[in-house]
C-alpha cells in the first residue's frame, strides 16, 4: 500500500518508514523539517537501499498538501506531524493549537478534497491525563493535564465526529506510551532539534557528555522509589504497530488503540538500566515536580493484540542498548552528513 507519512522524517516517522518499506509498502515522507534533520533522508536510503521519496511541505498549507496528494496518490495517510514537548506546550499553547489542531484540520480537508479517507493518527497516552485507574484502557475518560495532551484530545474528538458524519472514513488512533530506543543499526534515532525533553534522550546525552547532568522532576510521587513511572516502548515496536494498523484501514471505522508494553518502569530504574548497558555513570539531581506531569501512566495492550495481532517484543535493556548505540555512534545526531 502507498502511504504518505506526515512528519515522516521525525523520530517515530523515520522508523515507521523503514518498517513499512521492509514490509513491501510504498511510504512517502512529507515533512517541513522544523523538528527533523534533512540528513535523515540519506540515512534512510542506506537502510532501505533505495531512493527515499519525500516532499518538503507544511500540513498547515492546504494547497501544498493537495499538490502532494495529487502527485503521489497515496491510499492512506499516517499522521505524525505535530509539536510534542509537554513543557513547551504549557508555556506556548498557541503554537500547539496552531500546529497540532489547525494543522490536522487542514490535512483532513485536503485529504477529503482528494478522496483519501484512510488515516492512522499519532496520538498519545497524555490524553488520559492523571488516571486514577491503572493500567489505563482505551475506554478511560479523556482528560489531559497539559496543552500537548489537550490538543490530541481535541483532534481525536474531531476524528470521531468526522467518521460519524461520513462513515467512509477509516481512522485508527494509536495512543503511544513513552517511545524510546533507536534502530538497531545505529543509523537512525532520536535527534531533538533543540534541548531534549524526553527522558531517555536526555539520559543518553548526559552519558555522551553533551549535558552535564539529568534533572529529575519530582522524587516524592506515590511510587516505589518516588520518581515517575511510565510504560516505555521501543520505537521499532511502535513502528511495527503502525505497519499492523495499516491493514486495519481497509475497513471503515474509528478505533483508538493503546501501544505500550504493559511494564512499569520508574525514572531511576531507567537510569540504572542505561548505566548498565552504557558503562557510563548518569549524574542526576531531583528537583521540584514539573507542571503537567503525573505520577504513573501505563497500559496492558490487550486491544492491540486483539485488533492488530501486535505486541511489544523488546525489553528495557534492548531499548537502552539501541539508544546508546545510536548516541555513541552519532554523538551530534544527524549534524554531520555521512561522507561514505
Amino acid at each position: 500500500m502507498k502511504a504518505l507519512l506526515t512528519g515522516g522524517a521525525g523520530y517515530i516517522g523515520s522508523h515507521t518508514f523503514v518498517a513499512l518499506k521492509e514490509a513491501g509498502h510504498e511510504p512517502v515522507i512529507l515533512d517541513n523539517f522544523a523538528n527533523a534533520n534533512r540528513n535523515v533522508i540519506s540515512r534512510l536510503e542506506k537502510l532501505v537501499q533505495s531512493q527515499v521519496i519525500y516532499e518538503v511541505a507544511d500540513i498547515r498549507d492546504r494547497q501544498a498538501m493537495i499538490a502532494a496528494f495529487k502527485k503521489h496518490q497515496p491510499e492512506a495517510v499516517i499522521h505524525f506531524a505535530g509539536a510534542k514537548a509537554v513543557d513547551e506546550s504549557v508555556k506556548n499553547p498557541a503554537k500547539y493549537f496552531d500546529i497540532n489542531v489547525t494543522g490536522t484540520q487542514t490535512l483532513l480537508d485536503a485529504m477529503d478534497h482528494c478522496d483519501i479517507r484512510k488515516l492512522i493518527f499519532s496520538s498519545t497516552a497524555a490524553v488520559y491525563g492523571n488516571p486514577d485507574i491503572l493500567p489505563v484502557s482505551e475506554d478511560y475518560p479523556l482528560q489531559a493535564t497539559n496543552t500537548y495532551g489537550e490538543t490530541k484530545v481535541i483532534i481525536e474528538e474531531k476524528l470521531r465526529n468526522l467518521h460519524s458524519v461520513d462513515p467512509r472514513w477509516a481512522i485508527t488512533i494509536l495512543r503511544y506510551f513513552n517511545a524510546v530506543g533507536a534502530h538497531p543499526s545505529g543509523k537512525i534515532g532520536e535527534d531533538p532539534t533543540g534541548d531534549p525533553t524526553n527522558l531517555m534522550a536526555i539520559v543518553s546525552q548526559v552519558a555522551i557528555g553533551r549535558i552535564e547532568k539529568l534533572n529529575i522532576y519530582g522524587g516524592d510521587y506515590n511510587t516505589p522509589d518516588g520518581t515517575g513511572v511510565r510504560d516505555y516502548i521501543h520505537v521499532c515496536d511502535l513502528a511495527a504497530g503502525h505497519q499492523a494498523a495499516l491493514a486495519l484501514t481497509n475497513s471503515s471505522g474509528c478505533e483508538a488503540i493503546n501501544l505500550g508494553t504493559g511494564k512499569k518502569v520508574s525514572v531511576l530504574e531507567l537510569i540504572n538500566a542505561f548505566e548498565k548497558v552504557s558503562g557510563r555513570k548518569i549524574p542526576y539531581t531531583i528537583i521540584a515536580r514539573r507542571k503537567g506531569d503525573i505520577a504513573e501512566s501505563w497500559t496492558v495492550p490487550v486491544h492491540a493484540k486483539t485488533l492488530l495481532d501486535w505486541e511489544a517484543k523488546r525489553d528495557l535493556e534492548m531499548m537502552c542498548a539501541d539508544c546508546w548505540r545510536w548516541q555513541s555512534e552519532n554523538p551530534n545526531g544527524y549534524e554531520k552528513l555521512d561522507q561514505d
